[in-house]
């Protein structure tokens, strides 16, 4: 049994959805199977309506074959999730805004853009004066769909010269940064997506911290973030230990300039 499966949708749905698409293709289940990178066997189980079976990213991978979205809508018993998740991410800000300003940059929250028709909300635009270069970043407290997430982060990096122009700035460079929730289970799943979003996002640790402080070219990465200050702890997000420092560990605001150095 997958560790993480679908839920809250309408299993023998979806499996007839997938199974009358792939016949309008004129697909066999073999051409299917080859087209997600999946095996035939799962795409008969997924026609059988058995979702609840297999992983999320698998049943993602044949839906995206077919051109098909499929929406997954949570719900929890114990209240509002949307409340819980802008909480989570509002202490992201609190710890990411503050370390990025001890480098010299401007920091704006959520700030929406509609840029030639394309709308959205930038998670932290950042302006280094010095360097006239913007910075677009994504906070993450979990990773979901890495795909969707390096696509994201593409348009709005694209977008960025026009969203900064919006605001006043005149950039002459991009940056982009994702900080990612150092729990265990973000570190394995950007374990497992590292050739994706080391493509789109090849700077780590030091190397990002350096560019950081000196943004004088384009730059892009992503950082683990962490902080275990008495009273500052971002309770949810990341465990509390000790760990050792490794270039791809968590940055916490004690060592965020000695390992820039």
């Amino acid at each position: 049994m997958p560790s993480t499966t679908l839920a809250a949708v309408d299993d023998q749905r979806v499996g007839a959805v997938i199974r009358a698409l792939r016949l309008r293709r004129g697909w066999r289940q073999i051409d299917l199977a080859v087209a997600a990178g999946v095996s035939t066997a799962s795409i008969s189980r997924a026609e059988r309506g058995h979702i609840s079976e297999m992983a999320v990213e698998m049943v993602r991978g044949i839906a995206a074959a077919l051109d098909l979205r499929l929406d997954l809508t949570p719900r929890w018993r114990g209240g509002d999730l949307d409340r819980l998740i802008s909480d989570r991410h509002a202490r992201m800000h609190g710890v990411a805004g503050p370390l990025l300003r001890q480098h010299g940059w401007q920091c704006w929250p959520e700030v929406s853009f509609a840029v030639f028709g394309e709308r959205g909300v930038v998670d932290l635009l950042g302006w280094h004066p010095g360097r006239c270069s913007v910075l677009v970043v994504e906070l993450k407290t979990e990773i979901v769909d890495a795909n969707e997430l390096v696509g994201t982060m593409d348009r709005k990096r694209r977008l960025a010269i026009g969203i900064a122009r919006d605001r006043g700035l005149d950039p002459v460079r991009v940056g982009s940064l994702l900080f990612v929730a150092g729990s265990a289970t973000n570190r394995r799943r950007v374990a497992r997506y590292d050739a994706l979003l080391r493509s789109a996002l090849p700077l780590r640790g030091a190397s990002m911290s350096r560019w950081l402080r000196n943004p004088s070219v384009e730059g892009h990465g992503l950082l683990f973030l962490a902080d275990d200050h008495p009273g500052n702890v971002i309770q949810g997000l990341a465990t509390r230990k000790r760990v050792r420092h490794r270039s791809n560990g968590p940055i916490r605001a004690a060592d965020w300039t000695r390992r820039a150095r």
